[in-house]
This record gives structure tokens, sequence and C-alpha cells, in this order.
């Protein structure tokens, strides 16, 4: 059978760390100091305590604070501005197009973050579709529901799928599912929810699997 890859996005496909990670924090920081009212500090540790309790600042402030999630999201990812630092190796859209079977894209970024940034980076049709935050019920990874809700709408069975990602939060949950799971590290420790650990994408190509 062939397999079906669902990636992740950021320090998956592209560099995030690098320039943009920064970015997006700094206005999330300040996000947080001009609709909470709170000084620098408090905003950070707020900010920093969501995301390591929900997988994502977002949930945090949309549960504790009615935070509205798209504007949340449109103030904070200022892609057309970002396009300029975005990090990637450009041997990416030929990585892909060597691997079998059907590519998918789950991310906790916005749909328009996405969008944009693959189309930079010239893989946007390696992808039957790919899924931002605001597609998924605003659910985030690590959350389940976030890769349930992709398997459902594009007919997918969970076991029959391969997460590719750098967060061991997210793998952990998609094993849960019955996923095969990639992690992208250049650690060399394996914990066992992980099926095959890689340093770079292009090794995909050597899974025993394939």
């Amino acid at each position: 059978m062939r397999p079906t890859w669902i990636f992740d996005l950021d320090d998956t496909l592209h560099d995030a760390s690098h320039a943009i990670f920064p970015k997006i924090n700094q206005l999330m920081t300040l996000y947080i100091m001009q609709h909470l009212g709170l000084g620098e500090s408090a905003a950070q540790a707020l900010r920093t305590d969501y995301y390591l309790r929900y997988g994502a600042t977002l949930l945090g402030l949309v549960r504790h604070h009615a935070i509205d999630p798209d504007h949340f999201l449109r103030a904070t990812h200022l892609t057309k501005e970002w396009l300029p630092l975005l990090h990637w190796d450009h041997q990416i859209g030929a990585i892909l197009a060597k691997l079998p079977g059907d590519k998918f894209l789950l991310s906790n970024g916005p749909q328009f973050y996405i969008e944009q940034l693959l189309r930079r980076m010239g893989i946007r049709h390696h992808f039957s579709a790919v899924y931002g935050v605001d597609r998924v019920g605003y659910h985030p990874k690590p959350d389940p529901r976030a890769m349930l809700s992709l398997c459902a709408q594009q007919g997918l069975a969970a076991p029959g799928c391969i997460m590719v990602e750098d967060s061991l939060a997210n793998l952990l949950s998609a094993k849960a599912l019955g996923m095969r799971t990639v992690w992208l590290s250049s650690q060399t420790r394996r914990p066992g929810f992980v099926d095959a650990r890689i340093a770079a994408l292009r090794q995909l190509a050597r899974l025993h699997w394939l």
C-alpha cells in the first residue's frame, strides 16, 4: 500500500526558529499586553504557560480570556512581511516529489500563513490538501482532534498515515491514534512512540516502510 504522509510545517519543512518564530513570539506577547493589560514580563510568562499547558498560546487565550482566535492569528502572523526571512532547504521539493503516496500538511499556524509560505517555498503543489488550525476547529496539535479532523475531511484512516514532525508531543498524540511516526531531530535518542528518527528530510526515502 502507498503511504499517506502528514507533514508539520514550522521547524519541519522550514527553519521557523531561525527568524520567524521569534517574530511570532514578540507579536503574541504584544497582543497579550494590549488585550489583557499586562506588562511585558507577565505577558511573556502567560504566553509560555499556555503553550506548555495546551500546546499553543491561542488555546489558553480562547479558553480563559474569550479572545477571538481569528483576530489573534491575523495579528500575530504578518506573513507577507516575513517571507524574506524564510529559511529552508531548497531541495525539499525534490525530496517530496520522490516520496510515494499522498501528502497532506497539518500546522498550528493559520491557513493564510501556511499557503503563503508553501507558495514562497515552491512546494504547495506537492500536497493534496493543507490544514491550518482554523481549518480543524481551532484545535491545535497535540490535541488529537486536529489530526482526526484532517482524517475525517479527507476520508483517511489514522493507522494508514505517517506523521512527520519535530514535536514529540504531537507525535505522541499521533501514535495514540495508530499513526506511524517520524521524528525530525538531531538528537540520538528515540522514544518508544517514535517509529523512526531522521536528522534531515532527505532521509525519509530510506525508511524501510516504503
